[in-house]
């Protein structure tokens, strides 16, 4: 899977991440969490290709992630930012047909695989109903559901998701949540950038905790989701209750240090 090594990145005369090492592992839901500017979304983009590193090293199955062609990679790796372009005069079956580009050729006709990619992906992500309509006339929550419906249709074994319940009312969090939790179990690897601390501790296994451009803790969740590394990372004091239906434990902040 996707091994980091020594990674440095600048934006600018910004360090926006300093020597950074972590193997992401296969199968695994990964979470990345960290203050605002902490360097999250700069180290996803590296692994996903479209960020690169003044120093240091990405590899992918034992094969530097530059030096995949865009359409072999591709085939492996799928990825939402967390800012996109919407296009504009197209549907949401268009947008979706977007994301079967790794498995067509420029002459290759539409398939009965590729139809049933965008079938799977729209019902995954309960956008079937909104298919015919135009992205401009979608809530943001319903445009939020139809990028990510557009990233499952590339049917790649590793996703990559840079906030992907921006815009998700709560239920719709849980929802999409609960389908990332189902893709891993079926032998996806997932990797996201999540806000929510107590989310990303109920679904991912793994946690890498950031800030300013640094891993401050990386690793299993049990392990990793700590009281201490809460405050060390967020700066907020926080109380650690048993979740006694999962068996995890819930954060309760209560108060910023000063």
């Amino acid at each position: 899977m996707f091994s980091i090594s020594d990674l440095n990145v600048y934006h600018g005369d910004t360090h926006a991440l300093r020597g950074i090492n972590l193997t992401v592992k296969e199968h695994r839901f990964t979470a990345l969490i960290g203050p605002n500017g902490s360097g999250k979304s700069t180290l996803l983009g590296a692994i996903a290709g479209n960020v690169l590193p003044k120093k240091g090293s990405i590899f992918l199955d034992s094969k530097s992630v530059s030096s995949y062609p865009k359409r072999e990679f591709a085939r492996l790796v799928s990825f939402l930012p967390q800012r996109t372009h919407t296009p504009t005069g197209i549907s949401v079956r268009e947008l979706l047909v977007q994301g079967r580009f790794p498995w067509r050729t420029w002459l290759g006709k539409w398939s009965n695989k590729d139809e049933e990619a965008v079938r799977r992906a729209a019902s995954l992500c309960e956008v079937e109903a909104l298919l015919d309509r135009p992205l401009s006339a979608l809530s943001g929550g319903q445009l939020q559901r139809a990028w990510i419906a557009m990233t499952l249709a590339q049917d790649a074994p590793i996703i990559l998701l840079d906030e992907p319940t921006t815009y998700l009312d709560v239920a719709n969090q849980l929802s999409l949540l609960d389908l990332l939790a189902m893709l891993r179990d079926a032998g996806r690897t997932v990797v996201a950038i999540l806000h929510d601390l107590n989310q990303a501790a109920q679904y991912a296994e793994e946690l890498v905790m950031m800030r300013d451009g640094e891993i401050v803790a990386e690793g299993a969740t049990l392990r990793v989701f700590t009281d201490h590394n809460i405050e060390n990372v967020f700066g907020v004091r926080s109380r650690m209750l048993e979740d006694t239906v999962t068996g995890g434990v819930i954060c309760i902040p209560s108060s910023l240090e000063t």
